[in-house]
């Protein structure tokens, strides 16, 4: 999600905006300025502009942003979470959920995020529908500009904006989005166990994906535009020893099958249409289910030059730890998880985050009371 939104806020002086993200920073070491009311030059600035301040400001509202909340609210933290534009993360457009723990049956993951959702409003989470467009992290208390014109500060900042699967981009794809067709193996394979599926991809992420389905699935089609595999060699020769794998060189998909689905049946995959890019020779592929392997892309936009970053663009976070390079802006979730990327591994970096900026702002305090 490259923005977000957000609800309520709150206007107490003392308070902390927590910035919703994937990711969760550490605390750097760098000097922490004296948390300052008013209002530098720059992002933010504005006289007409309404200014809502909290001591912990949230970006971001899948399962690290809404944990995140919901940890600092209950520290009396009074949390203020600007949702963004896809509220509730990737898990909104995931149907069958049977990997988070505490549900002994399948369940639906936007149903997952609105109870998320409802628990960070009932502990006291100031929720407020806003797209942040820009943020200020070399000013005290920290800033963010809403698409709606207000300016929120905040003491503490934790960023939860998530990461976005990398689609391919064909209309046919959205139909089946959820019903046959997904980004994850390890959140969906499951459901394919004795059936033919295709992995579409030529990185390690592909390959990875495919070695995991190959012990679920009857089959494993891996479809590859190129002639030779871009992941590394070991996982290559890996996924060549497996019988029930196979792969079909230097072709695309044009278009994906299947019923579109009629009350009360849903959409479902029937099949690939292919496309040879050195030939031109079109063959349709008979599968159950599709998952596409492409990559991800962490929503790092609002901080690119601003928070160090992994080589592969995700945010950089201290070894154990949610702190970022900058003191008191925090990450949590898909935005600087490029391993696991699991609901319920965002779900404890927001956990980690919230503890980590309660203590930073329990030090804030000390500094100030000495400065007194």
């Amino acid at each position: 999600m490259d923005r977000l939104f957000v609800r309520k806020l709150s206007g107490d002086e003392g308070q902390v905006v927590l910035l919703a993200s994937s990711a969760t920073p550490r605390l750097g070491r760098k000097s922490i300025p004296v948390p300052d009311a008013s209002f530098a030059s720059g992002c933010c600035e504005s006289p007409d502009m309404t200014s809502k301040h909290a001591p912990v400001l949230i970006i971001g509202s899948g399962p690290a942003g809404y944990t995140a909340a919901i940890y600092a609210a209950r520290a009396m933290l009074k949390p203020m979470l600007v949702a963004g534009l896809q509220q509730g993360g990737q898990l909104v457009i995931t149907t069958d959920v049977e990997n988070y723990p505490g549900f002994a049956d399948p369940i639906q993951g936007p149903w997952l995020m609105e109870q998320m959702l409802k628990q960070a409003e009932h502990v006291g989470t100031d929720v407020i529908n806003d797209i942040i467009t820009e943020v200020d992290l070399n000013v005290r208390p920290f800033r963010a500009k809403g698409d709606s014109g207000t300016t929120y500060t905040a003491d503490a900042l934790i960023i939860a904006t998530g990461a976005q699967a990398k689609w391919l981009g064909i209309p046919s794809e959205q139909t089946f989005m959820g019903f046959g067709v997904s980004a994850c193996a390890t959140c969906d394979g499951f459901f394919y166990r004795g059936k033919d599926v295709a992995v579409i991809g030529g990185g390690n992420s592909a390959v990875e994906e495919a070695l995991y389905l190959s012990n679920l699935a009857k089959s494993v089609t891996v479809i590859h535009r190129r002639s030779d595999f871009r992941a590394e060699r070991i996982l290559s020769e890996r996924l060549f020893k497996k019988d029930n794998v196979r792969v079909i060189w230097d072709t695309v998909v044009d278009e994906i099958t299947g019923q579109s689905g009629k009350t009360p049946l849903p959409p479902s995959v029937e099949g690939l249409k292919l496309r040879n890019v050195v030939t031109g020779q079109e063959m349709h592929l008979t599968v159950d289910g599709v998952f596409v392997a492409i990559g991800h892309a962490p929503a790092v936009e609002l901080f690119a030059g601003k928070l160090k970053q992994k080589p592969n663009g995700y945010l950089w976070t201290a070894p154990d730890s949610t702190c970022t390079d900058v003191p008191g802006v925090f990450a949590a979730g898909d935005v600087t998880d490029d391993i696991y990327r699991q609901a319920v591994t965002a779900a404890g970096l927001g956990c980690m985050a919230a503890l980590e900026a309660e203590k930073y702002l329990a030090g804030i305090e000390v500094h100030r009371e000495a400065a007194e």
